[in-house]
């Protein structure tokens, strides 16, 4: 039985905690916050919650593995999970709306055609086809093993080329190209071209230089629907950890690791702020790059020629949350995820990506409304989530006038929510902070500048987990980078994945 020493409480810390334990390890999670669940939170207030992470769960095989491999409960016994259906509601900058039906193809074509026109949904189906195959190809190595160390032939993208068409109809041979050229050569309308974008931004790619493979990001939603826990998402966090802590996982809050302690040239324990140290056989760290190196001797504990981490500031762009009390019934016909899109694609992609100026754009906004009990006093109230991605919060921590946003944001959501502004009891803004920062999940291609950063690391007995490490973020990748994890260190490290 080997002591594990966790830094930090996320999902994916928490994954590879219960994996851990359930081996038969002793762990001990040290957490620096309050609570647990990583950017898994939930705001109450006056009776009314509302999720201020993740807002649905898409591929929710990764969790019901982890709980049928870590208890006799499944995580339905834990959780009561629904599809949500339709999966989405897109309003277009034409005034164009379409509701994409979960987990139907056939449906989704249905509806593309229905509402923007004849042939849109057959231009759509073949797109997401393709990007089935770059999801086949690519699963395995990016989703279910460790980072191979010859993690340049990722960097192909394995979305399959379009032949283009010559003066005369002769193909000119294969080619690929970023997600944004990808969008406009297949799929021609702007709307639809918003739609594919949009799956991009909301994990904080710009599509102007993500590579096609970010086509799987729609397919993997499309083809294994999008899930809501009863209670919100916050209450998957509280699944997970509950099985943590039965499992006889040992959790300290308050706790802030400041350094990661080496003896004889391994990793040997955790030294906490308040002087002591926990002394371990393995750590484990589930937090970022930008945190995690300065705890070392020698800086971050990955080579040269290992995947660069990506710096936490200044590159991944953050999410902002406004919370909104209405009053008023929600409409038995509301739709749970609207997504209404910019009027200016191009100027929001310069406010979130390249530096520019942030009050100036129209952000899209995903407007969520949950039909649960949950979230609300009483059925005589409403609680309505808002979101966009945005820019990250400045070198001083500051980020762009977070109330102008959000009155942004809220005249956009009308389109979603006919007198919003009217039913309006209160809100709550949640600007974009250091914490909000969304990492997206790893993708081939590009020259392997969007894969994450191995979770074995240079020094034997350290690993990373979560997020900002392999296979990335967003909740199933997490659970997966739990699962690495957990794998390489009861297995040893030439362990390849299971079969």
């Amino acid at each position: 039985m080997a002591r594990i020493a966790v830094i930090g409480a996320g999902m994916g810390a928490m994954a590879a905690a219960a994996r851990l334990a359930v081996a038969g390890h002793r762990v001990a999670v040290y957490e620096r916050g309050a609570t647990y669940g990583g950017a898994v939170r939930r705001i109450e207030r006056d009776g009314f919650g509302f999720d201020t992470g993740p807002a649905l769960l898409h591929l929710p095989a990764v969790y019901r593995d982890l709980f049928i491999k870590t208890g006799r409960q499944p995580l339905e016994s834990c959780v009561e999970l629904t599809q949500v259906d339709p999966a989405s509601r897109h309003v277009f900058a034409d005034g164009t709306a379409v509701s994409l039906p979960n987990a139907s193809r056939a449906g989704v074509v249905a509806a593309l055609d229905g509402a923007l026109g004849a042939g849109a949904g057959e231009r759509w189906s073949a797109l997401v086809n393709r990007a089935r195959e770059a999801w086949d190809t690519t699963r395995r190595p990016l989703l279910e093993e460790p980072l191979r160390a010859d993690w340049q032939v990722l960097g192909r993208d394995p979305y399959p080329a379009v032949r283009r068409r010559g003066l005369f109809g002769r193909g000119k041979g294969p080619t690929t190209a970023t997600l944004a050229e990808t969008a406009r050569r297949e799929l021609a309308d702007p709307r639809l071209i918003a739609l594919l974008e949009s799956h991009a931004t909301a994990y904080g790619y710009d599509p102007r230089s993500a590579p096609a493979s970010a086509t799987v990001l729609p397919y993997m939603e499309q083809t294994f629907g999008s899930w809501y826990p009863s209670g919100g998402m916050r209450a998957l966090a509280d699944a997970l950890y509950a099985r943590c802590v039965e499992r006889k996982v040992e959790f300290t809050f308050g706790a802030e690791a400041t350094r990661i302690v080496e003896k004889d040239g391994r990793a040997a324990g955790v030294g906490l702020a308040e002087g002591r140290v926990a002394e371990a056989d393995f750590v484990v760290a589930g937090i970022a790059p930008a945190l995690l190196g300065p705890m070392l001797r020698g800086g971050l504990p990955w080579g040269a020629d290992d995947v660069a981490p990506e710096p936490q500031a200044g590159r991944a762009p953050a999410r902002m949350t406004v919370a909104l009390a209405l009053r008023g019934p929600r409409p038995q016909d509301a739709v749970h995820r609207t997504v209404v899109h910019t009027d200016d694609r191009a100027a929001e992609l310069a406010a979130v990506f390249d530096g520019g100026a942030a009050g100036a754009a129209r952000p899209t906004v995903t407007v969520l409304r949950p039909d649960d009990p949950a979230s609300r006093p009483d059925d005589g109230h409403e609680a309505v989530t808002l979101t966009a991605v945005v820019a990250p919060p400045g070198p001083d921590g500051a980020a762009a006038d977070a109330d102008a946003v959000a009155d942004r944001m809220t005249e956009l959501a009308e389109a979603a929510v006919p007198g919003l502004r009217e039913r309006m009891r209160w809100r709550e803004v949640l600007p974009p902070s250091e914490d909000a920062l969304v990492p997206g999940p790893a993708l081939a291609g590009a020259s392997g500048r969007f894969l994450r950063p191995a979770n074995r690391t240079r020094i034997p007995g350290l690993y990373a987990v979560g997020g900002w490490s392999h296979p990335g973020g967003g909740l199933a990748h997490a659970g997966m980078s739990g699962a690495v994890v957990a794998g390489l260190i009861v297995n040893g490290d030439d362990w390849q994945g299971s079969t």
